[in-house]
């Protein structure tokens, strides 16, 4: 259910309204009273931002100097009502010039209540976009002394944006060069024994696009989708080329994305907006490319003294490399000394995080690096507790590799004009919750 709002409330810090638009009867006037009364004189603003009092629900965000309090009386999507206030807020700043607080409010009534009667019709969200409510609100709001003059020009057609399915695109636009970046960014999380062994992995990855492009173009991406790939084939009554495939999970498109398209075709057919967006989001839960594989081996001699041992092995090409590769080996608390030997990168010990940290600024493929260190320990009296040894944690980046095999195997871009694209494909792999128990 979405959020079906029954009134929105602008406070200051001082509880005092300074205005509000009351979408349904179904709430009397004087619920702020209520918020004011159990939740800001309470000081429990700071706790949770979601409260019921009386049948009521309160979901309140605080933005500068200025609470935003939706009021709600039956059950609602409490994750659609602050991306609402989020979005509000950005409409709002985008007309008062980047400023939203307390001044700004009392200085944009008129232009304000337009907006809420515009983005929220009987409690349920409308459109939010500046770009389109600027077309046919064209009043400009008082801006701050501070804030930069807008550069962009309203665009003709208000209908056709509204009403058509490129409200997220301007019409009009013009490059020298049309090009088009496409970056496959995933994040790999795994949990692996001492012994090599994996107890959980999984791969996150979303596809981020930006694009300087005349026109109203048409892009169509091809990934090594299975579902895809397998589609292709029956369309065009042909095998399948050989090659590795992956099955997507979880998979969640940007709106420009035609969704009819793709449930028939399987293709990610879109319309894209301007400039960077996020054009997809996945999750890979099987066949995923470990970049590295960690084998450590602690030994702990006597009360007083620990040997510590490492071996990293990156499993990616040779011809690929890591960059920024941090690996954290905790140590116990009560060590007092500790001396390195490394293969590669440097090693100290960190006492704030309990940690050996050993970094690697350049990590080729298809190498082994080892680090052996010996830390002393403090004596004491006490009676010796267990040590628990928490996993060895890994941070790197690695250019030109995908942990789940994803490739892109085209990307075409349509225009009625005909003009030329440039287009870009990179690769990134980060580690997400990289964790090896030691």
């Amino acid at each position: 259910m979405p959020v079906a709002a029954s009134a929105v409330y602008f406070l200051n810090l001082r509880g005092d309204v300074l205005i509000n638009r009351l979408y349904r009867d179904d709430v009397g006037g004087n619920m702020v009273d209520a918020f004011r009364t159990h939740i800001m004189q309470t000081k429990e603003l700071g706790t949770c931002p979601v409260r019921q009092i009386g049948g009521c629900s309160f979901f309140y965000m605080r933005i500068s100097n200025v609470y935003i309090v939706i009021v709600v009386s039956s059950n609602a999507n409490v994750a659609c009502a602050f991306k609402f206030v989020v979005e509000a807020v950005a409409l709002f700043k985008s007309y008062f010039g980047g400023a939203f607080d307390e001044d700004a409010i009392r200085n944009n009534f008129v232009l304000i209540y337009e907006l809420l009667d515009e983005i929220m019709d009987f409690g349920y969200p409308q459109n939010l976009s500046p770009e389109i409510l600027k077309l046919y609100i064209t009043q400009e709001g008082v801006r701050s002394p501070f804030s930069s003059k807008p550069t962009d020009k309203p665009v003709p057609n208000a209908t056709l944006q509204v009403t058509g399915a490129v409200g997220w695109r301007r019409e009009g636009l013009v490059y020298k060069k049309n090009e088009v970046f496409l970056d496959i960014v995933e994040s790999v999380n795994l949990l692996m024994s001492s012994k090599g062994n994996v107890l959980r992995c999984d791969v996150t990855g979303k596809v981020l696009m930006k694009c300087f492009l005349s026109g109203m173009p048409d892009l169509k991406l091809g990934l090594n989708d299975k579902i895809g790939l397998e589609k292709e084939s029956q369309l065009k009554s042909r095998p399948a080329k050989s090659g590795k495939t992956i099955e997507l999970d979880d998979v969640t498109f940007h709106q420009c994305v035609n969704l009819t398209r793709f449930n028939s075709e399987k293709t990610v057919s879109f319309v894209p907006p301007d400039g960077e967006f996020e054009l997809m989001k996945y999750r890979i839960t099987e066949g995923v490319n470990l970049p590295f594989r960690v084998l450590p081996t602690i030994k702990e001699l006597g009360r007083t003294r620990m040997e510590v041992n490492v071996k990293v092995k990156s499993v990616f090409g040779a011809k690929m490399f890591a960059l920024g590769v941090v690996i954290k080996i905790p140590v116990p608390k009560q060590t007092a000394k500790t001396s390195f030997q490394v293969t590669s990168g440097r090693a100290k010990y960190n006492a704030a995080i309990d940690c050996i940290v050993w970094k690697i600024r350049k990590f080729p493929g298809q190498t082994e690096p080892t680090m052996s260190a010996e830390v002393e320990l403090i004596s004491t009296m006490a009676e010796k507790k267990s040590w628990t040894r928490p996993p060895i944690q890994m941070e790197f980046q690695v250019p030109m590799f995908t942990a789940s095999g994803l490739r892109v195997r085209f990307l075409k871009v349509w225009e009625k004009s005909g003009y030329n694209t440039v287009e870009w494909v990179r690769y990134i792999t980060k580690a997400g919750s990289y964790e090896i128990r030691c």
